[in-house]
């Protein structure tokens, strides 16, 4: 029985996995399908979702069957819990990245984003995606020096975003206000979506240590471990 829970507690981080490593792939075809207006690969991105909420409505029936079953405590409870408020971020992922796909089928056969700004929401998707694939790692090997060093990894998307708005709001602009809109808005998928990784890359050093990831990193040492404070 004890090895079937196991086996259970498992397969909810493999189908954790599952959901990074989908909504990664599909932030990553978002944004070439926004930047290239490619309504089939919209249309692929956002059919696509179904799948990621599925695979999130299955890993939250499970893991409300074991809180059920076998009333976990301590460790368990904590990977069960934990899981849970993950599978959250994961699917809300995949509804930004669904959001960007749908962006490009609104404005098809037009294109939403300036040719001068393509550099940079290539460089945010492909930054997002970069992220996701790091937390996905990090569930994998529950590396809480990696975990932690996301949310360092998601400052570069901060400044991005900020370089965006400087962009919107210089004299210059002159795409026109449904365009400023459409950039806005892509800019904040792209921004929350860093986020949710972080998210999840923060819930797993919970989940190995007891301890939010802020009060960890608070306690890193000067050499850049993640060594507690002696006496703690």
């Amino acid at each position: 029985m004890r090895d079937a829970y196991h086996e259970e507690l498992d397969s909810i981080g493999e189908g954790l996995v599952d959901m990074a490593r989908l909504v990664g792939s599909a932030i990553g075809r978002a944004t070439t399908a926004i930047l290239d207006a490619d309504l089939k690969l919209a249309e692929s991105v956002i059919a696509a979702d179904e799948k990621v909420d599925d695979l999130q409505r299955d890993l939250e029936a499970r893991a409300i069957a074991l809180l059920a079953r076998q009333q976990p405590v301590a460790t368990d409870l904590r990977i069960v819990v934990t899981s849970l408020r993950m599978s959250a971020d994961l699917e809300r992922s995949g509804d930004l990245a669904q959001h960007v796909a749908k962006l490009a089928r609104l404005r098809f056969p037009e294109r939403a984003v300036p040719r001068d700004l393509h550099a940079t929401i290539l460089e945010m998707g492909q930054l997002a995606q970069r992220l996701m694939a790091k937390a996905a790692e990090v569930i994998i090997t529950k590396d809480v020096d990696l975990a932690l060093q996301l949310e360092q990894d998601d400052d570069a998307m901060d400044l991005l975003h900020r370089a965006l708005f400087q962009h919107l709001m210089d004299d210059r602009w002159k795409h026109g206000i449904e365009t400023a809109v459409d950039v806005t808005l892509l800019g904040r998928y792209y921004e929350r979506f860093a986020d949710h990784a972080v998210s999840v890359a923060k819930r797993v050093v919970y989940l190995v240590t007891g301890e939010h990831a802020d009060e960890l990193a608070a306690q890193t040492d000067p050499a850049g471990g993640t060594g507690r404070i002696e006496g703690t």
